[in-house]
This record gives structure tokens, C-alpha cells and sequence, in this order.
């Protein structure tokens, strides 16, 4: 399966979302801060802006060869550089994990041929648990929303939404942050106390965490603040291969089968008695 896009070299050490100028519009750099859009004062500064701009790779597999172009001219649109892969089945998508192990995010049609429904999230969380899934899709059931968290997507983002607010999942996402629909997020708001209680219920054993190195719990920590595998190979000075070993290191230690089970999981840990060891 080719790339719609053309590849160029992925820099070496990331450069976390914080650091990074959104690229504008007319030789103009967006704040991030405020908004504001500034001239660039050097009119050959946009090469300069273009090569700190995050480089991502990502996945899109859908059957609808209409929407796969849709989604990838948003993607280039806010990421011009972004590798851009396609697969129209579930047996192609996983074939290109596999062979593509960088991948930054897959964006992963429910109900395209092979899925059977979440079956196929499944099979792809369990061949690929480092790589990041997010569901897009045109199904609005806030329980198989809800499912497809529960079976290790990190979002769901509606095929129905502006471009504008796709933009903005996708950007969330990219920052290893979770993604869903506005009236999901109200009607899991008003359950807040069951979740915690099942928080409570799935805590990591004391035994557990002791059997972390330090590293890998530098790692868990800095997961369970939302940053992605990238950002974390820039804070923590290592390859992102290496974040991706550690991860599915801590994912094996803690008997969680994906990235968000381990982040919940996490949610109360006082790291910094663990790291005084």
C-alpha cells in the first residue's frame, strides 16, 4: 500500500507539542498561547518552521476511498509533512503495523470488511498494542463509543464532525490524549464516582510497581500525564523505540492489555516514592 505522501526524514528526538509553533497561513506563524497570528520577520524562516513542525506517520484504514482522502487532506492541512498510509480491510491495516512500526496513530473505520464490529479493534490492539487507535466512524451509540474505549482505543471521532473540530481531535490525540464525542463526555461526566470506584477496584499492586525499573517507571509516569510516545523520548532524552520497549514492558508487568488500562491504573500512584528506591 503506497503513502498518499510523499516521506521525508523523521528527526531523531521529538520536540514536545508545548515547543512547537503551529504552522500558519501566508508566511505566519500561529501562537499557540493566544491565538494571535505574528509575521514572520525572516521571510525564509518558514523553511525553519517547517522542519520543527512534529513529523507524523499514520494509518488510515477505511473501505470508502472518498472519505480516506478526506480525512488525509485534513491531516495535511494541520501536518503537511505527515506520512500518510491506507487500507481499505482490516487484513491490510494489520499487515501494515506490523510492518510499520512507527506508526504515530491508526485511525480505524468500525465497520469496514474484517472488523466484525469491535472484534477487529481487538485483533488490532493485540498485534499492534504500542501503536495508538483511534475509531472513526459515522456510529453515534454512546455504548459502542464507550465499548471501543474499553477495548484500547485512545478516541472516537465521528465522521460527521466540521472539519475545524476534526482538526482538533486529531491534534488531541496526537498529544497522547483521549478524544470523544461532546455528549459522551456529559454522560460519563454524571457517572464520575463509578469510574472512580472502579479505579479503586483495579489499583496496581504495590508488588506490581516494585517490579518497574526505574526507567519504566519514568515511562508509566509520564503516560499517565497524557504525553504521547514522542514526547516522552524528548523529556526523558531516549529513542522513541526505546519508549515503545518500555511501554510494552510496563503493559506485560502491570497484566494491562493497553495503554489507556495502564494510564488508568495509574491515576493514583505517588510516583515519587517509587523513584526514591
Amino acid at each position: 500500500m503506497q503513502s498518499l505522501h510523499t516521506p521525508i526524514a523523521r528527526s531523531a528526538e521529538a520536540i514536545p507539542s508545548s515547543h512547537i509553533s503551529k504552522p500558519g497561513v501566508m508566511g505566519h506563524n500561529v501562537d499557540t498561547d493566544n491565538n494571535n497570528a505574528t509575521t514572520v520577520s525572516d521571510p525564509q524562516s518558514s523553511d525553519a518552521v517547517r522542519l520543527e513542525s512534529p513529523v507524523y506517520k499514520l494509518l488510515i484504514a477505511d473501505d470508502h476511498p472518498l472519505f480516506r482522502e478526506a480525512i488525509a487532506d485534513v491531516i495535511r492541512s494541520r501536518y503537511p509533512d505527515a506520512e500518510i498510509l491506507q487500507s481499505e480491510n482490516l487484513d491490510a491495516a494489520a499487515e501494515l503495523a506490523d510492518a510499520h512500526d512507527d506508526l504515530d496513530l491508526i485511525l480505524l473505520d468500525l465497520n469496514m470488511p474484517g472488523m466484525h464490529g469491535l472484534n477487529g479493534l481487538m485483533q488490532l490492539r493485540n498485534d499492534a498494542p504500542t501503536i495508538p487507535v483511534v475509531i472513526i466512524s459515522a456510529e453515534e451509540d454512546k455504548s459502542i463509543v464507550l465499548q471501543s474505549m474499553t477495548y484500547g482505543a485512545v478516541g472516537f471521532i465521528l465522521k460527521s464532525l466540521p472539519r475545524e473540530k476534526m482538526t482538533q481531535a486529531l491534534e488531541q490525540v496526537l498529544a497522547g490524549q483521549v478524544y470523544l464525542p461532546a455528549d459522551v463526555i456529559r454522560s460519563t461526566t454524571d457517572n464520575n464516582r463509578n469510574r472512580r470506584r472502579h479505579i479503586d477496584e483495579h489499583a496496581i499492586a504495590p508488588e506490581m510497581l516494585n517490579s518497574l525499573t526505574r526507567r519504566q517507571l519514568l515511562v508509566l509516569e509520564r503516560m499517565a500525564n497524557g504525553e504521547s510516545n514522542k514526547q516522552i523520548a524528548y523529556t526523558l532524552c531516549i529513542a522513541e523505540t526505546t519508549v515503545k520497549a518500555h511501554v510494552s514492558a510496563v503493559l506485560r508487568k502491570l497484566n494491562v492489555h493497553n495503554r489507556i488500562q495502564a494510564v488508568l491504573s495509574a491515576g493514583n500512584i505517588d510516583f515519587n516514592q517509587y523513584l526514591k528506591r
